[in-house]
């Protein structure tokens, strides 16, 4: 065996692994027993331990040194495997084992906080996951931007000073699109009692029309929605809210998104490096495409509409134009994953400023919840009324993953410039939406992003389906064109 061939039989081995530890945190937010919790975190650090040792193993890094790609294809398996195995071996083994025992840990202590409204009891264990990824994050920064190097697990080759410029310079067209909604009459709100069973049945519905593999796949229920997995075994989770049906039908429809891409993703790169998705950000901006500028779109809303009074019977709102309306309503509201398309990022550019002044020490997590509340104040214009509607109601930083949030907004603006170039490549785009067929619109991204997996680095992967360089244009332009419209701006 070639050099070449003796790290990919290695990796390959390593992410079979890491997709068994994978289907553990699956299974600890759907199905496992609460009392299992510690017994659990003890086998995710002795799995850790493993993947850990297989990552830095100085024999692999040997074989890095001489491998040479045969195509490609093995180039970019290269350049993934480099990547993270000099990232991996500035890790401490202890580090990498602590960090995987605590999180279930920490994770359970975040359910039961947000549960109770009891930011104190969370506070010891945020304490402690903040301690260990700013270690983590100064080890891999080897002197350079510690939350710049947590970053880079999520969206390489990207940095927090571009992302705030970004943010900074998209920040003023948003608001001002924002005060203008706010200013103008507000749509009705869908109301009404919309039985679990038949949320989920209609959600199972909506997967399928976006092309959603269930022989690959399932659908469960969990605290904050999530995807799980890669390749032939790719899950989603939802939750229900009987009061609220679009907390459940486009938290599903934005984990296809994600399910979908790993789904998508070449079989020749099954449980190699480059057989996921490239970045959170590219995996954002399929998860934000199927759920906003596909699913909240007048033509598909009109197929939903439909569908909604097969399932539920008479709807509070009168017709197809009123029901888009109220897919698409911006009102006031504390919760992320419940935002409306013009003030999602907003919350998004909150939680950046706050978690990269943690990382750096310029913040501790026990004065967080104060200075969420005063950001978010002064962003949104009215006070947060309790922890779970504040600083209590993400997962991400109970789990450790900072550096995520600022994907979420990375992935509006990638998605932005796909469905400009999707629209000018499908011109009756709206026609098929309009039947609920997504079909023309999920097999285009997966012709021209999901396949490739990560093949090409982030930025270069969007270039080179859009045949242009990202930017925030498009997508800015998508919501002024769409909510002007809407609330006749």
């Amino acid at each position: 065996m070639t050099a070449y061939d003796k790290a990919m039989a290695h990796a390959r081995t390593t992410e079979a692994l890491a997709q068994v530890a994978g289907r553990l945190g699956w299974d600890q937010q759907t199905v496992m027993p609460r009392g299992a919790n510690m017994q659990r975190s003890e086998e995710m650090a002795a799995l850790e331990d493993v993947l850990h040792a297989r990552r830095t193993d100085p024999r692999l890094g040997e074989w890095l040194d001489a491998a040479q790609p045969p195509d490609d294809m093995g180039a970019a398996c290269l350049r993934e495997l480099r990547r993270a195995y000099a990232r991996n071996a500035k890790v401490p083994a202890r580090l990498a084992s602590e960090l995987a025992r605590i999180t279930p840990l920490a994770q359970d202590a975040w359910e039961a906080a947000r549960h109770n409204e009891d930011v104190a009891s969370f506070l010891p264990w945020l304490n402690q996951m903040v301690a260990l990824r700013r270690e983590e994050a100064h080890a891999i920064a080897d002197g350079g931007d510690p939350y710049d190097a947590l970053m880079e697990d999520y969206e390489p080759g990207t940095s927090s000073d571009a992302v705030a410029t970004i943010f900074n310079d998209m920040r003023p067209r948003l608001v001002a699109l924002r005060d203008a909604i706010l200013g103008a009459n507000t749509p009705p709100a869908l109301t009404g009692h919309f039985p679990q069973d038949a949320q989920l049945r209609l959600s199972r519905r909506i997967a399928e029309h976006f092309g959603y593999d269930f022989t690959r796949g399932r659908i469960d229920l969990a605290v904050h929605p999530f995807s799980s997995g890669s390749g032939d075994d790719v899950r989603i989770t939802t939750r229900v809210a009987v009061d609220d049906p679009f907390n459940c039908l486009y938290s599903t429809l934005h984990e296809v998104g994600h399910a979908a891409y790993e789904q998508g993703v070449d079989h020749a790169y099954a449980l190699s490096p480059i057989g996921q998705g490239v970045s959170m950000g590219v995996h954002e901006s399929q998860s934000r495409i199927y759920e906003n500028q596909l699913g909240r779109s007048r033509a598909f809303t009109g197929w939903l509409f439909a569908a909604m009074q097969q399932e539920f019977g008479t709807l509070s709102v009168a017709d197809a134009d009123a029901f888009y309306a109220a897919v698409n309503r911006v009102n006031t509201g504390f919760i992320r994953t419940e935002a409306d398309e013009v003030q999602y990022n907003l919350h998004i550019m909150l939680r950046f400023d706050l978690e990269r002044a943690l990382i750096r020490g310029q913040l501790d997590a026990a004065d967080l919840q104060e200075a969420w509340n005063a950001r978010f104040a002064a962003d949104f214009g009215y006070a947060v009324d309790r922890p779970s509607h504040g600083v209590l109601q993400d997962v991400h930083w109970a789990v450790g993953l900072f550096g995520y949030f600022p994907t979420y907004a990375l992935g509006n603006i990638y998605a932005g410039c796909l469905f400009k170039a999707m629209q000018g490549d499908i011109p009756d785009l709206q026609d098929h939406l309009s039947t609920g067929n997504a079909g023309p619109a999920t097999e285009w991204l997966r012709t021209r992003v999901q396949q490739y997996g990560a093949l090409r680095p982030p930025v270069e992967t969007i270039t080179h389906a859009c045949g242009s360089a990202p930017d925030a244009g498009p997508f800015l332009q998508y919501l002024e064109d769409k909510f002007s419209a809407i609330y006749t701006l």
